[in-house]
């Protein structure tokens, strides 16, 4: 048995269009059905949703038989974590808060194997060699991980240059709430302001040669962020999707009950 290919990490290298969605609602039901809908990847979070490693398990185990990309938000760029989401079985890993080269340049170490890293040698406990039965695991890994940091800070934007040229980041990706909460504008990612920012943070990705992504719900901007050169998109929530389409449906009969209700008055 051979590690698979990672075709996340070879899509972004191609700067081929990848359309993802984000998954909050922690459940393994829910990440298959997400996982059967069409979309190229889905993000597994950590940091906001309410996972933990055996949550994410379950999650990657029913995303298994659909050609849908795992990408799995890490809590926080922890190296003791790191190792635990690799171990899982997880190949793409977003980690948030990067604010500068010499943090990225440690992610990159986190997810490698000594000598060239630090990720700690278990396989034989981990779902990600299948207990050793891909035979050369310890040996093809490294090369099948995908590191993708996301900058979501002032400081991050500002050293996103250097950032984004540390070798091992496969992707960068620019996090539309915290960065505009940071630069004062809490809740409001669609204004110009923070428009601009990530636009001309995109550009600087693309001239560093690296693959840019973001998180958009909006429609008419994620088709804007495709077009400037956004190769990995994630076009929704979970947890959004469901709670509107659930909102709208009880409002459309609760209101045409009032409605009836009047008339027969």
């Amino acid at each position: 048995m051979k590690t698979p290919v990672n075709t996340f990490k070879a899509a972004l290298a191609a700067r081929r269009l990848q359309i993802g969605l984000w998954s909050g609602l922690a459940d393994g039901y829910c990440a298959e059905i997400c996982a059967g809908a069409g979309f190229d990847w889905l993000a597994l979070d950590a940091e906001h949703a309410p996972n933990d490693l055996r949550t994410l398990l379950s999650q990657l185990q029913a995303m298994a038989p659909y050609p849908v990309a795992p990408v799995v938000r890490a809590t926080i760029g922890d190296c003791a974590h790191i190792k635990q989401l690799l171990d899982l079985g997880a190949q793409t890993l977003l980690v948030p808060i990067v604010e500068s080269a010499e943090q990225a340049a440690e992610l990159v170490r986190a997810t490698r194997y000594p000598p060239q890293g630090i990720r700690g040698v278990g396989s034989a406990l981990a779902r990600a060699s299948r207990w050793n039965r891909y035979s050369n695991y310890l040996h093809e890994a490294d090369a099948q991980v995908c590191l993708v940091v996301q900058i979501e800070t002032p400081r991050g934007i500002e050293h996103l240059d250097a950032i984004a040229r540390v070798p091992g980041v496969d992707g960068v990706f620019i996090g539309p709430a915290d960065l505009s909460a940071s630069m004062g504008y809490r809740g409001q990612p669609e204004h110009p302001a923070v428009q601009t920012v990530m636009e001309s943070a995109v550009a600087r990705i693309l001239a560093a040669g690296q693959a840019a992504g973001t998180l958009l719900g909006n429609e008419t901007l994620a088709r804007k962020f495709i077009a400037l050169g956004c190769s990995f998109v994630a076009v929704g929530v979970d947890t959004l999707l469901l709670a509107r389409a659930t909102q709208e449906l009880a409002r459309r009969f609760k209101n045409q009950a009032v409605g009836e209700a009047h008339a027969a008055l």
